[in-house]
């Protein structure tokens, strides 16, 4: 048998984290160092494996029921090679370090056990919860793979350049940098998009640090899936604002 199928065979590398192609990733373990994976996200897998459900305390439970963000996970040991997919989207790998990652949980396919996140409110001038509103603060020493639907853009942002980004289109961001979400400079325009542009909510980054842009205004596939949609955006139903914590932040421990 032949064809040109045949030329997609197993990336062969000894990286931890490999792309096996842009949106599939091709993660090695060696029997001492677990994954955490979307649920549902493993698509194939050589070696002898084992899929667990991750456990999630009552401060996570609680954090994304009332935040809408948080992150339901597998649990991946054993040795051998696991790959991980998720709607085509495409992938990419990040190194975690002590400066921290912020990122929308949707966006979040896979990462090490070792790493820690909580789950963060963004400024709001008008205190109402929309897209991108609340987001996960990642730290630690580790990797994480991100997805994005389309390839990326990576923005530098510097003390004398600050970026403005649409909320849906914002994927990830260093948590270094000062964030305030805003909206149209009238109270009555926050809920419908601005004018006749057809722009709503936006995140503003300040300080020095990158910002991660995909190149879609919309859900993620899987969110539109599960009924996220359009209410949530508008900080309405169970994704919708919720001003019960006042410290801004909900612990994954």
């Amino acid at each position: 048998m032949q064809s040109p199928l045949f030329g997609h065979t197993e990336a062969q590398t000894q990286e931890r984290y490999a792309l096996q192609n842009p949106q599939l990733l091709r993660v090695s373990l060696t029997g001492h160092d677990d994954v955490l994976a979307r649920k549902g996200s493993m698509v194939a897998y050589q070696g002898m494996m084992e899929f667990d459900g991750e456990y999630q305390s009552r401060g996570q439970h609680n954090s994304q029921a009332r935040t809408g963000e948080g992150l339901d996970l597998m649990r991946c040991s054993g040795q051998g090679t696991v790959f991980f997919a998720n709607l085509a989207q495409h992938i990419h790998v990040v190194d975690v370090d002590h400066n921290g990652l912020t990122v929308d949980s949707a966006y979040v396919l896979a990462l090490d056990s070792t790493l820690h996140w909580d789950t963060i409110a963004v400024d709001s001038q008008f205190g109402i919860s929309g897209t991108g509103a609340y987001n996960l603060v990642i730290s630690g020493q580790g990797k994480v793979a991100l997805m994005t639907s389309g390839q990326p853009l990576m923005l530098q942002v510097t003390p004398d350049k600050y970026v403005n980004a649409d909320a849906d289109a914002v994927v990830a961001w260093s948590t270094s940098l000062v964030v305030q979400m805003q909206a149209p400079t009238s109270s009555s325009g926050v809920w419908r998009r601005r004018g006749s542009t057809g722009e709503g909510w936006e995140l503003n980054f300040q300080g020095h640090g990158m910002a991660l842009v995909q190149p879609s205004e919309l859900l993620p596939p899987q969110g539109a899936e599960i009924g996220q949609g359009l209410m949530a955006q508008y900080g309405i139903g169970q994704q919708g604002a919720h001003a019960q914590n006042q410290g801004n932040s909900w612990s994954n421990r």
